[in-house]
């Protein structure tokens, strides 16, 4: 039996929602699987990924194959590389030790990439936040000053009678 490790649609139409799953290559796409191993949702930004890197790595060590996709967030949350390491352990290059010590400091970068992307994030909505309240502030005052009364009194500055009154 031949598995893949692909991802299975869920969500509502427009706003897809993947689990990310180890099933026989034959199995229709959002038909059968062996095991969940975690999440994928690409509507939010960055995109929210839940994964079990533990068991996709047992799914990787017993030969399965990972769609492009899958692929993919598997190399984004590590599991391609702990994969990887724990093939030097079984070639004796590395001990379990190094192995955690090496994937431990990979998830920590990582993890520090992830969350500046999420503060420059952050940050730009603010900007534009204050961006559009500027804009809107001027707006409003343009529009208190048009609406603003006029002075009808002018006549009476230069020392003339307004027309239609009489001394």
């Amino acid at each position: 039996m031949s598995v893949k490790i692909r991802l299975q649609r869920h969500g509502k139409k427009g706003k897809p929602f993947y689990w990310i799953v180890a099933a026989d290559a034959r199995a229709k796409r959002d038909g059968r699987y062996l095991e969940k191993l975690g999440t994928y949702n690409p509507n939010t930004n960055p995109a929210t990924i839940d994964l079990n890197v533990d068991g996709a790595v047992k799914w990787l060590q017993n030969g399965a194959q990972p769609t492009d996709t899958a692929r993919a967030i598997l190399s984004y949350k590590g599991a391609m590389y702990k994969n990887h390491l724990l093939g030097g352990v079984r070639k004796g290059a590395l001990t379990e030790e190094q192995v955690d010590e090496k994937f431990n400091a990979w998830v920590a970068e990582k993890e520090g990439k992830v969350q500046g992307k999420v503060d420059s994030l952050a940050k730009a909505d603010a900007d534009a936040k204050a961006k559009a309240f500027e804009a809107e502030k001027a707006v409003n005052e343009a529009r208190i000053a048009a609406n603003a009364p006029v002075v009808e009194d002018a006549a009476e500055d230069t020392g003339e009678t307004p027309a239609g009154e009489e001394e």
